[in-house]
């Protein structure tokens, strides 16, 4: 193997690293109900499909969907929490692909929970990495009226 190869090897497994991170932050940022700190983590011409308001296209349009929509269902106050794992990324130079396991849990009314997947494409912006699209389903519930 090369010295080139080697590096290659080595910046891919980095910029895995940097894709999960990018993730974790965005689900510790959900939790947190810390939305603006949310959209910062998307490029200005990202897509994300958030609960039933569709697809969302850019910046101005995924604050409307994560401000003005989940702010104001989820309120200030804390009654859910997301897990993800099982991470499945596949990086290409400045590119990337991966699908996520997610489940949500809630306290209240009473504790329920979903299962889902959130499937996402990432781009390196002046060395960062970014969210380019987010879509969330739903693939299962504890009760069968909180999926699809």
């Amino acid at each position: 193997m090369s010295l080139e190869d080697l590096e290659k090897r080595i910046q891919a497994i980095e910029d895995l690293e940097e894709i999960k991170k990018l993730h974790q932050k965005y689900i510790d940022l959900m939790d947190e109900l810390r939305y603006e700190e949310v959209l910062d983590l998307f490029t200005d011409d990202a897509t994300a499909e958030v609960r039933s308001s569709g697809v969302k296209r850019g910046i101005k349009e995924l604050r409307e969907a994560y401000i003005d929509g989940l702010a104001k269902v989820r309120g200030k106050n804390r009654t859910e929490a997301h897990l993800a794992i099982e991470p499945n990324i596949t990086v290409n130079g400045d590119t990337a692909e991966g699908t996520w396991l997610i489940y949500m849990f809630f306290s209240k009314p009473t504790i329920e929970w979903v299962q889902g997947k959130n499937e996402a494409k990432y781009q390196k912006v002046d060395g960062t990495w970014k969210i380019k699209s987010m879509k969330f389903t739903r693939t299962n519930a504890s009760k069968p009226d909180m999926f699809p």
